[in-house]
């Protein structure tokens, strides 16, 4: 399963990447707002800069929500970078404008999925990445991860290539579930990636090996 950082934070991300688990990066106008970055020139800079720190795929979204402002956008937005991927919202415009961007061979992202049916509509325009938020799902008492095994199962029962990318994920449980269910990618913030380094185990383990080997270090 890949992993992908969810934010704009360059700091972040770097941190990521240097823990040798970055696979990609995940961003959208409120993750860029978080960090000031304000103004086209100064957006398109950033993802300019976060493609410098990853090897991996950048999704960089669209803020129109008419399929020709859709296409002008992503179009300027591939041509920024071969890492750029194109996020585009789950709409019916969304849907025509990953069409025309598959058609052209601009990888592309659909965010803001809730559902197994707008997964598999994106699936069928050409989708690179499915983005269902199970987070948010959460949120409202429903289980964003049986939303994910809906869709695993109806792309393995068809062969679709779209790779499910489960978004939203806020704690390291949402990773291993993801996992587990066969999701091709997780975004999440550094918090939650991070915490899967922890465990109280290892943490005691650690501490007495290093307590014996002080003890016989003195002793000699």
């Amino acid at each position: 399963m890949k992993f992908f950082i969810d934010t704009a934070n360059l700091a972040q991300i770097k941190e990521a990447h240097d823990m040798g688990v970055l696979d990609g990066v995940t961003t959208n106008p409120s993750l860029m707002a978080k960090e000031g970055i304000t103004g086209h020139d100064n957006v398109i800079k950033h993802y300019k800069a976060i493609c410098e720190i990853t090897d991996g795929d950048v999704s960089a979204e669209v803020i129109s929500t008419t399929v020709d402002e859709m296409i002008a956008e992503g179009e300027a937005l591939a041509k920024l970078h071969p890492q750029i991927v194109v996020k585009v919202p789950m709409i019916k415009d969304g849907v025509k404008a990953i069409k025309y961007f598959t058609s052209k061979g601009i990888k592309t992202n659909c965010t803001l999925v809730f559902s197994a049916g707008q997964a598999l509509l994106a699936a069928k325009a050409g989708a690179t990445y499915v983005s269902p938020f199970i987070g948010r799902l959460d949120d409202v008492s429903t289980d964003g991860l049986t939303l994910i095994e809906d869709i695993r199962l109806i792309f393995d029962n068809y062969g679709y290539t779209t790779q499910i990318l489960a978004a939203s994920a806020r704690h390291p449980m949402h990773i291993i579930n993801c996992a587990k269910i066969g999701a091709d990618v997780v975004t999440a913030p550094l918090s939650a990636i991070a915490a899967l380094l922890k465990h109280p185990l290892t943490d005691s383990g650690l501490a007495q090996f290093l307590a014996d080997h002080a003890k016989a270090a003195a002793s000699v």
